[in-house]
């Protein structure tokens, strides 16, 4: 391994941290502005049967475009994929499609209305940092 190869891993090792710690703060200053509860993280919390009926097919949806995605890529020929094939992408899309099924039952069933609002909240902060670090090639981090 060479000493730029050792400086760029440390260096994605740190951004990565760093967004780790950035995501989760800015959710927790927007919950606590909106006065929205608290998220815990990676959790299952779910409203009621449906939501957790409804989040089930949403999650076997993209396990099995994913499983196509990969079945398509190991198996073809040409050498360029197309984007709407690449697991990246299909990974993105179940996310959002995952936060704006949170948000529409949270506005539906919860209690405190403003739940939806900051579940929209950090689902547009990350889809902005997402983008952002892709089209800034990681902000710089690893142009020579």
């Amino acid at each position: 391994m060479t000493l730029n190869t050792i400086i760029e891993l440390r260096t994605l090792i740190l951004f990565l941290i760093v967004l780790l710690l950035i995501i989760p703060l800015f959710g927790f200053v927007a919950r606590k502005f909106l006065g929205a509860e608290r998220k815990k993280w990676f959790s299952t919390d779910y409203l009621n049967e449906r939501h957790k009926k409804l989040d089930l097919l949403v999650r076997l949806l993209f396990m099995t475009l994913v499983l196509i995605s990969e079945y398509y890529t190991i198996n073809n020929d040409t050498v360029e994929i197309a984007w709407y094939f690449e697991t990246w992408f299909i990974i993105i899309v179940f996310l959002v499609s995952s936060e704006i099924l949170r948000a529409f039952m949270e506005w539906k069933y919860a209690e405190n209305r403003k739940d939806f609002v900051a579940t929209i909240a950090e689902m547009m902060f990350m889809i902005c940092i997402v983008f952002l670090t892709i089209k800034t090639d990681f902000f710089g981090l690893f142009n020579s």
